[in-house]
């Protein structure tokens, strides 16, 4: 913290929260807002934005001021395409072009598909320590609480086509109007021949053929497209901040033709905005879609990662940077980023004033709850999956490894949380060559006499020395010595025949500390049976 008591602006939540009071005003309460449409499952990369705008709504209440972070839902969008992961595919298809709230849940678990993929999310974001005001955007429309904001719009249907038109190849057709209708008949917005006299909108349906008249003042059929509704919302909502994806961001992009309607036609001003890129999965197919069903969600990355370990990786990195996020063997080092990072933010391990500063910034982001008192503890991932394998992923008895590390609740909770994340990514992500199971009897394999004198003398030294063993590195260096003492005798030669004993394979987790993890006496009663 600065001598006035404001965080240091080191982090860029905390620049934009900056830039946030000066350019908005000291005001009691800001109101940051996000929006999906649950078009579809909705997945890791739509998380950016959510936990940008959670992340800038942390920095703000940190300099002591009051935040509603307003969530839309726009469930009141149509339901065009239907994506490949989902069931009752042809029952599906009957809703098609109408309101994504009007469509039936084909899981059945929830009153509509909006609302069932709606609520996964809603409790996805709760793991993660995201709180969020949600505004269903299907009520508002269909409650008539914007009729005078689509009123403004209609009348400013000339200035409204001459903005959008300046950023267009071609023009908007001349009878082209600013709004979305459903048909009073079929609920599809397949509408033409839109006209509107006295607050009186009629049209003619495409897809049934009605010929429909809404009232202005009583219709909830009516909607303002994209272009025109975000800029309404500003206003109606009083929005300060709200980032966007780049594909929001360019020129003639939604938010920059939302900046000049909102100022001509709504009468406001436009939000602070922060371009925020796109994530991948390592390894996937690129930017992830909710229409193609190849998903992954915030769900699927929880069970590789803690929860706080989700939010650091976004709090780690700049939101114009795109990144990916492993489920390969790049998990271990991601693993490790986190806990050095955590180290340095506890002072426990050393680094220069802006690294430290750095560490504790993003490390107290991360966090679901308050910053611990004392620094967690730190199972290596690489070695507990290790710890777990040798127990047959029993939880409590590879617990036993780490039962004096264990001080408190927290360091409980680190514990089976990133155990259940280590056996979750060895079932399905580890490569073949790190999985691998502790023979209970030796294989049957040949061994000639010099492998045998050198099991030999490991399977004396762990039975009468085993127990007093301080680390690894003294029992590496005896294995060393016991190999240089048998003539044309290699590490290689020596190292493959206890692999091979050990867990059926050639190469396996560093020797010295695996034979200490599974324990020495049952690895000598291993070499014992095996060299009879």
């Amino acid at each position: 913290m600065t001598e006035n008591n404001k965080p240091l602006l080191i982090h860029w939540s905390d620049i934009t929260a900056d830039r946030i009071i000066r350019q908005k005003g000291d005001k009691d309460e800001y109101v940051l807002a996000s929006g999906i449409t649950p078009s579809g499952v909705v997945h890791f990369g739509n998380f950016r934005e959510t936990i940008t705008v959670d992340l800038v709504a942390r920095a703000l209440r940190k300099r002591g001021k009051k935040v509603r972070f307003i969530f839309s839902w726009d469930d009141y969008d149509t339901f065009r395409k239907i994506p490949k992961n989902l069931p009752k595919q042809d029952e599906l298809e009957k809703y098609l072009f109408t309101p994504i709230v009007d469509t039936p849940d084909p899981f059945e678990e929830a009153e509509s598909y909006a609302a069932h993929h709606e609520q996964n999310y809603e409790k996805q974001l709760t793991k993660v320590g995201i709180e969020v005001e949600a505004i269903y955007q299907a009520k508002k429309y269909k409650n008539g609480d914007y009729k005078d904001q689509i009123k403004l719009t209609i009348e400013n249907r000339d200035k409204i086509k001459s903005i959008l038109d300046e950023h267009r190849t071609s023009p908007l057709p001349s009878d082209w109007m600013p709004v979305s209708i459903y048909c009073g008949e079929c609920n599809r917005d397949k509408i033409s021949n839109i006209t509107f006299d006295n607050d009186t909108i009629s049209y003619s349906c495409e897809s049934c053929g009605h010929q429909g008249k809404e009232d202005l003042a009583s219709t909830g059929r009516i909607k303002l497209p994209w272009r025109m509704d975000w800029p309404m919302r500003w206003v109606y909502e009083g929005v300060d901040f709200e980032p966007g994806g780049k594909d929001h961001s360019s020129q003639g992009g939604s938010y920059s033709t939302g900046k000049e309607l909102v100022a001509q036609v709504y009468g406001g001003t436009a939000p602070i905005y922060l371009q925020y890129d796109f994530v991948s999965i390592k390894g996937g197919s690129g930017k992830m879609s909710s229409s193609s069903g190849e998903v992954v969600t915030v769900n699927d990355v929880l069970k590789v990662y803690e929860p706080e370990m989700v939010r650091w990786i976004f709090a780690s990195y700049k939101t114009n940077i795109d990144f990916a996020v492993s489920f390969d063997l790049d998990v271990i080092k991601t693993y490790e980023d986190f806990d050095r990072q955590e180290r340095i933010a506890f002072e426990v391990e050393k680094a220069n004033e802006k690294k430290t500063n750095m560490a504790k910034r993003v490390y107290e982001l991360s966090q679901i709850k308050e910053v611990p008192n004392e620094m967690p503890l730190q199972p290596s991932f690489r070695h507990l999956c290790n710890i777990l394998q040798i127990n047959e992923g029993n939880l409590e008895k590879a617990r036993e490894s780490y039962k004096d590390q264990i001080k408190n609740e927290r360091d409980e909770r680190r514990f089976v949380e990133r155990s259940n994340c280590a056996l979750f990514w060895l079932e399905n992500y580890a490569p073949d060559e790190f999985k691998f199971s502790v023979n209970k009897t030796a294989p049957s394999i040949e061994l000639d006499q010099r492998t045998k004198n050198f099991l030999t003398k490991v399977s004396t030294f762990l039975s009468e020395n085993g127990d007093q063993l301080e680390s690894d590195k003294e029992l590496h260096e005896k294995l060393y010595e016991f190999i240089h003492e048998l003539e044309d005798f290699t590490p290689g030669d020596a190292f493959k025949a206890l692999y091979q004993l050990l867990i059926s394979q050639e190469k396996g987790p560093k020797l010295a500390g695996f034979i200490r993890t599974i324990g020495p006496k049952t690895v000598s009663d291993l070499i014992n049976s095996a060299i009879k």
